[in-house]
């Protein structure tokens, strides 16, 4: 499973055949940018669906909506050019919940052509797309009082790993450990739904193996972490 990832900026990337087999194409971006893609931010509505142009204005602050439209034009912009369609022509669904099979679970391309997987943290996103369910998550670092409010959470054998370390590296390993279990998540579809502490993922330097599921960890700037997750 190729874990290379690329950088999505303001010109219009070089995008190339949509992945198959176990092959996974993974994108990072800077939301702050002005443009992503080819396209301005500030013409963003012309190629967004009416769902997402909602959720946008739904943001009271500036930064947050700016960041929700650069990821989601950055999306369209990688998608459309797997599928040889223009950014604002991809149709996107939600597919069943697999925890109670309402209309709410992991977003998806009508057809299900391609996969794929959308995160976000601070000022960067993460996307990857696959020919198999996928899952990204990228994490900024918690705060060490997050660490200890999410400490007792994980499956137990975590929680032993992270509190054996000290204080100091706690934040990086927790950051480790979260983005694998998010990864996971999103790529099942179950999102928190079910707790966090399934399933043990480990906060080593390599993450524990997940039937089922190819799990490997991303190359991420200084302060966060990223993972990956593709049902085998």
């Amino acid at each position: 499973m190729s874990t290379y990832v690329n950088r999505l900026g303001e010109d219009l990337p070089r995008i190339g055949a949509a992945p198959a087999g176990n092959a996974v194409a993974v994108w990072s971006l800077d939301t702050t940018l002005d443009a992503v893609g080819g396209h301005r931010i500030d013409e963003a509505p012309a190629i967004l669906d009416a769902g997402e142009r909602e959720r946008a204005a739904l943001m009271v602050r500036a930064g947050d909506r700016h960041r929700y439209l650069a990821s989601h034009v950055g999306l369209r912009v990688l998608l459309g050019g797997y599928l040889g369609q223009a950014p604002q022509d991809v149709v996107l669904v939600r597919e069943d919940c697999p925890c109670c099979d309402g209309p709410h679970g992991r977003p998806a391309v009508a057809g299900g052509e391609v996969h794929f997987s959308l995160s976000h943290s601070g000022d960067l996103a993460y996307l990857a797309f696959a020919a198999a369910p996928v899952g990204v998550d990228v994490e900024a670092l918690p705060s060490a009082a997050a660490v200890e409010d999410v400490l007792t959470t994980l499956h137990p054998a975590e929680t032993a790993e992270l509190s054996a370390l000290p204080a100091a590296e706690r934040a990086e390993a927790l950051s480790r450990v979260w983005s694998r279990k998010e990864a996971y998540f999103k790529g099942t579809g179950t999102g928190l739904a079910l707790g966090v502490a399934e399933p043990y993922v480990g906060a080593g330097a390599t993450p524990s193996p997940v039937p089922g599921w190819h799990l490997t960890d991303l190359s991420a700037p200084p302060g966060y972490a990223a993972a990956l997750a593709l049902r085998a």
